[in-house]
This record gives structure tokens, C-alpha cells and sequence, in this order.
């Protein structure tokens, strides 16, 4: 018989998924990492995972102990079915300006939820200071704390990327996905640099963050807007990016993620969230820009059904004038480049 033992051995092995009518229409093999099939919905059950198993190792989360985290949602999801199986309590601190879904299912899950006015990461409120100073408070309490712990990372280096570069049998040519902790992007990286430095690892940065700008000007600055996404885009590099081999970083705008969500729903039948197309949107860019005959890599990281009163409630849209994207408007910066314009235009418009 084969199976797999509990939620702790279903996390990773999850296949890649050719997205047919992007690759036919760029001329090279895009290929998502199907993340949203872990048993918690979400490629943060991999970094949930590896924080508690490392946290065991090291003895800082003992039997009957509590795990605290401050998430914008996945990672808490996933916290709280670790909680589950292994035996912990769990606490979880969310900003108030993520998808009443993800509230509602990390309460379903049995874990405690904080939420807290949405504020700058010096303010000492922010959500993620609030759940170091919780564990703090608790007795036996351990400080997740996915932003900055390396074991979010390691996860990635010891998974994410041995899975890719065996599916691909090593050929392929980019890896393309966005930035929260910097765990998937920071770990996968390093592990396909280590495996052949001329794979191109590229950031998707969505509309708001700093990362876009920190990686091409040196400075993190926000660019644009906030973002309708939830989960990716930061103002800082985080311990678990610093110092991961970024060769290059694109920024992605709403209407793009938009545009793309909703290709990969009615082109792919995949019900994703909205970084899914942010993630997608860089892929698309990148393998215009390589050329047909290439192999782009990105991370399909979670599903639609946390995003229901948002990015697929059509009277949201509307009040950001972004409905028009969903249906299939392409008005929007580097739609040239997507649609393969000539190298020129790429150059203008990146």
C-alpha cells in the first residue's frame, strides 16, 4: 500500500502544472508549482512545517506547548492544522485588511485569533511585533516568527526546490514567483543557484511593495499604490531573503494580477488566488523575454475559495475599477511585453 502518513507527510510533492494556453501563446513551457494542493490550501503549510519541525528539533516548542505567529492568513492556516496534529495550542495575529474567509477558517482550525489595526512595521503594533511580545506573555510559547526565522527558508532549500529541479529533470531555464517572508523565493533560489547558476530566478513584486525598487535601484522605496493582494509585497528584505541570488524583479500591477487570475480560472479551470497571478503575470513577461523554446517556472500558491468576497466578488472589483480586467481588458503597463512585443518596447515599458 502506499500512502501518506497524517497532514505532517501530505505537505510538498506537488506537481507542476503546464499552463497550456499561456505556453502555446508565449511559445515556451510555463510550468506552476501547485502549491495550493497541500493538506492546508497554501504553499505556507510548507514553511509552517518546517518552523514547528525545527522548533522541535531545537527544543524551544515543547509537548503542550503554544505556537504564536503574527500571518496575513496562509501561514496561520497552516500553523493551525500543524497545531492540530501535533498537539499544540495555537495563537494567531492578523492585520485587519485580510479576506474574512481566512479569519474565519484559522477560528474554524481551533486557534486563537488576534486581529489588529493595519500599520507601518515600525509602529509597535504591527501585527508581526504584537505576536512576538504574545509568546512572550505565554507560558511555553515559541515565536514562530516566519518572517526572519531561517528554518522558513531551509524548508524551501530542502523541498521546494529539490521537488522543481527533479520534476523539470533540471531543465529549466527561470523561476519566477513573488516575495512575503521571502521563504519560498530566498530558499528555491539558492537551491537552483546551487544546481546550476545559470537558472534565472526573477521576483514578481505586486504594486506597493519596496522589493521592486530595492532590487533594481538599491533602494526600498514602495512603488505604486497598495496592492489588492494579500500575503506578498513587504517594505523590508527579510532574514529569509537577505542575501538570496536575485537576478532580476518585475512589478506587477493589480490589473495585471487581475487579468491573470482570471485567465488561469477560465483558460486553465484553476481557482487561485490573486498572487497565483501576480506570480503568473512575471512568468508571462519572462518567457516572452527569453524567447520560445524555453522553461519558465512559477508558484501557484493558493486557491480561490479564501478570495470570495474579494477579487472574485465582481461588485468589489468594480469599486476599484478592476471588473474590466477580469474580463479580459489588457490595457495596462507591460501588456506589450506580455503579448510579445518587440524588444524595444520591452526595454520602454519594464
Amino acid at each position: 500500500m502506499r500512502y501518506r502518513s497524517g497532514f505532517w507527510d501530505s505537505v510538498g510533492r506537488t506537481p507542476l502544472i503546464k499552463l497550456e494556453r499561456l505556453s502555446a501563446q508565449t511559445g515556451s513551457t510555463i510550468l506552476g508549482k501547485a502549491e495550493f494542493l497541500n493538506p492546508g490550501g497554501s504553499v505556507k503549510d510548507r514553511a509552517a512545517r518546517g518552523l514547528v519541525e525545527d522548533a522541535e528539533q531545537r527544543g524551544v516548542l515543547a509537548k503542550g506547548g503554544t505556537i504564536v505567529d503574527g500571518t496575513a492568513g496562509n501561514t496561520g492556516i497552516g500553523l493551525a492544522h500543524v497545531s492540530l496534529a501535533r498537539g499544540y495550542r495555537c495563537v494567531i495575529v492578523m492585520p485587519d485588511n485580510q479576506s474574512p474567509e481566512k479569519y474565519a477558517l484559522i477560528r474554524t482550525l481551533g486557534a486563537e485569533l488576534e486581529v489588529v489595526k493595519a500599520v507601518p512595521y515600525s509602529d509597535p503594533n504591527h501585527y508581526q511585533r504584537v505576536a512576538a511580545r504574545r509568546a512572550s506573555e505565554i507560558a511555553g510559547g515559541f515565536w514562530a516568527n516566519q518572517f526572519d526565522n531561517p528554518a522558513n527558508r531551509e524548508a524551501h532549500i530542502r523541498t521546494t526546490g529539490p521537488e522543481i529541479w527533479r520534476d523539470t529533470n533540471g531543465q529549466l531555464d527561470a523561476f519566477v514567483t513573488s516575495s512575503g517572508t521571502g521563504g519560498t523565493l530566498g530558499g528555491v533560489a539558492l537551491f537552483l543557484k546551487s544546481q546550476r547558476p545559470g537558472v534565472r530566478t526573477v521576483l514578481a513584486d505586486p504594486q506597493g511593495s519596496s522589493l521592486y525598487r530595492k532590487y533594481t535601484t538599491g533602494e526600498l522605496q514602495a512603488t505604486g499604490p497598495g496592492s489588492i493582494t494579500e500575503g506578498i509585497g513587504i517594505g523590508r528584505v527579510t532574514a529569509n531573503l537577505a542575501g538570496a541570488p536575485i537576478d532580476e524583479a518585475l512589478s506587477i500591477t493589480d490589473p495585471e494580477a487581475v487579468h491573470f487570475t482570471y485567465r488561469l480560472l477560465r483558460e486553465e479551470g484553476l481557482f487561485l488566488g490573486s498572487s497565483s497571478g501576480v506570480n503568473v503575470a512575471g512568468a508571462v513577461r519572462i518567457a516572452r523575454r527569453l524567447g520560445p523554446g524555453h522553461t519558465v517556472v512559477t508558484v501557484l500558491c493558493d486557491g480561490g475559495s479564501k478570495y470570495g468576497t474579494r477579487i472574485y466578488d465582481r461588485s468589489w472589483l468594480e469599486e476599484r475599477g478592476l471588473a474590466r480586467f477580469a474580463d479580459g481588458a489588457t490595457d495596462f503597463p507591460c501588456y506589450e511585453e506580455t503579448a510579445g512585443a518587440a524588444p524595444a518596447a520591452r526595454r520602454a515599458t519594464a
